[in-house]
Parts: structure tokens; sequence; C-alpha cells
């Protein structure tokens, strides 16, 4: 570990030589190239810098130790030492997080996909409930969401909706978050008062560039018809909905809400182009056994990962077996607690992995 923490520093070394060259300003691709190795190598560089001047500082207290005869001098001294030790511990953590490999997609923006399972109604209503919980986090980090696709069932809730989340290390945060979400309420159409389970599934897709997935638009079929529903004048006065077909995989994706036929084109597109490059990701995942088991359930879409229990007021993870009894300010976006311990619970399995 410590001869690849050598290596870091030289390199970032090397770096901040090659950003004070005067000519690297000139090349926009190089100069954004090394920015961004720098943003990730700093973390690094800093914990270990941090590590050494804690392991001098144990040198030191023990050598002056050895010399000092003040009792006063030697308990602080003492004190001291007891710190340096004590971080020395936490930054060999913190190192070892940080040397983990890093998911190549994790600075994505993401599409967001929801879907209405079980439960008719009250698991469309839950879906729109959600989208909201998603929409109010990612206002929570200052993220930009633009709405892609909607289904509504004409009660205020969702069949279906994609959107897109964009923000740095987006995906990072919400990758945990797909799979079955349940809820158990009382639905308002319900007389005597019984406690209903409804599911819905959540997919989160890393957006894909052209660079990540190669889409061959000869495999593509668009056909283009009237909008319907909400929309304002163009609703059902032009062919401005589109429908898109990929014919090898036999995914179908409808796009209504944008006038512009091109910009409904460009939206199925984004999405078409997300859902093919994940599912080559969770192909890969299958294949590889040992990543799944190292994993906090980023990969089972059939997963039953999280329960939103109305009459106790609770929301419960099940795979890091994590219970919040705050289910308004959860549904209302506060979501941090969760992803965190989402997060450290992948980290700790990862390590332990690393260590077998």
């Amino acid at each position: 570990m410590f001869d690849k923490l050598d290596d870091i520093l030289v390199r970032l070394e090397e770096i901040l030589n090659e950003l004070n060259e005067p000519t690297v300003a000139n090349d926009t691709a190089r100069f954004q190239r090394l920015m961004k190795e720098q943003s990730e190598l700093q973390p690094i560089a800093a914990a270990y810098k941090e590590y050494k001047d804690c392991k001098q500082t144990v040198e030191d207290s023990l050598a002056m130790l050895e010399e000092e005869s003040d009792e006063e001098m030697r308990e602080m001294l003492k004190e001291e030492l007891a710190e340096a030790k004590k971080r020395i511990e936490e930054l060999e953590h913190e190192l070892k997080i940080l040397l983990l490999p890093k998911d190549p997609n994790d600075e994505k923006n993401v599409i967001v996909e929801i879907r209405a399972g079980a439960g008719g109604d009250e698991a469309a209503l839950f879906a729109a409930e959600i989208y909201r919980m998603y929409v109010k986090y990612a206002e929570s980090q200052r993220w930009k969401t633009e709405l892609l696709t909607l289904n509504e069932n004409g009660i205020g809730g969702f069949k279906e909706v994609t959107f897109m989340i964009y923000g740095q290390g987006a995906y990072s945060k919400l990758k945990y978050e797909s799979g079955v979400h349940r809820v158990q309420r009382v639905p308002e159409t319900e007389s005597g008062g019984r406690i209903h389970t409804s599911t819905i599934t959540v997919a989160i897709m890393p957006e894909a560039e052209e660079i990540d997935f190669h889409l061959d638009l000869n495999d593509c079929k668009f056909d283009v018809f009237r909008a319907s529903g909400n929309g304002g004048q163009c609703v059902n006065t032009t062919d401005s909905a589109v429908r898109l077909t990929h014919i090898p995989t036999g995914i179908v994706i409808s796009c209504q809400d944008e006038k512009s036929q091109l910009k409904n084109k460009d939206k199925a597109l984004k999405i078409l182009r997300s859902r093919l490059y994940d599912m080559e990701l969770q192909k890969r995942h299958d294949e590889e056994a040992e990543a799944r088991r190292s994993q906090v359930g980023t990969g089972d879409r059939s997963e039953k990962i999280r329960t939103y229990n109305f009459p106790q007021g609770r929301v419960t993870d099940h795979r890091i077996k994590l219970t919040l009894h705050k289910l308004d300010s959860v549904l209302n976006g506060d979501l941090q607690e969760i992803i965190d311990n989402l997060i450290a619970a992948d980290q700790t399995a990862k390590l332990a992995n690393m260590n077998e």
C-alpha cells in the first residue's frame, strides 16, 4: 500500500509541474485531463502526508520522552503521542478506502426510471411520491433534474416516469437505489382501514455517452405520432411525439413531452443508450461473482431493498438492516443518512473482500 502511496505523491508532483508549463493552457483536452487526475489524487496525497506527519510526531514524542524528566512536560508528550497514534489508525483506514478501485461511472449524471409494480393505483401514487423524493434530494445536492417521459394514471399517480439528474457524483450516491421499493399503508380508498402492501421498481442508470456505448442507428426504428394529454397548443395538432424501437432487444421508448420532434428523438436516444449501457453493466455484474458478493445491492433489479411503513412512520433498508423513524423527512428528500450508511457498508464489504 505504501509503495502505491509513494507513487501517487510522485505522480502528483509530475502533474503540478506539467500544469505549470506555459503551453498546457493551449491544449484544452490535456489541461482538463491533468486537472481531473489532480483532483482525484489530491485527497489521497493529503491524507498520506498527514499520515507521515503523525508517524514523525510519534517518533519525536518517543525520543523526547526518553530525555525529558519534567513530569508536566512528560504528560503533554504522552497526550500528544496518544493523539498521533489514534490518528494514524484512522488515517490507515481512510487510505485503504481512498485506494479502493473507483467505479468509472461514479461521476456521471444518471437516468432514473420508476415503474409502478404490484398494487395498482396505490403503487402508481407511491411511484409519484418516490419521484418527488428524488427530485427533492437532487435539489438538496444542487443538482438539476429533467423529466424525460411520463405515463400518468389520471389520479395523480405515475405508472412510469423517467427523468435525468445532472450533477457531479450523482451516480456514486444514487446507484444503491436500484431495486424494489415497498410501501405499507392504508390507501385512501380502503374503507376497512386495512394496511395494503404495494411495490415499485427503481432503476438508476449512468448516463451513457457515445464513447461508453456505441449505438448503431440502423438497429433503431422511429415512428412519429400526435402527442396526447397535457402539453400546450401542439398537442393533437402536430406529429411531434416519437416512438423509438430498438430492433435487437425489442426495447420501445416513447417521448412526447417536447413540442419538437427532434428534441423528443434526442431524449429517446439518450434513454435507449443508457438502458443498453446499463444492460451491459448488469451482464458484467452477473458474470463477476466476486464483484456481486462485495457490493451492496447495486445489481439485482428484483431485489427488495427498502420498505416505507406509514403506520409506524419508519423506513427500513433491508440490505444493511437500517431502520429510521423519520418517514416524512425521507420522503421530503432527506436521504443522505441512508446513502451514507450504504456507501460505508459497500466500502467495508469491499475492504473485507480485498483482505481475503
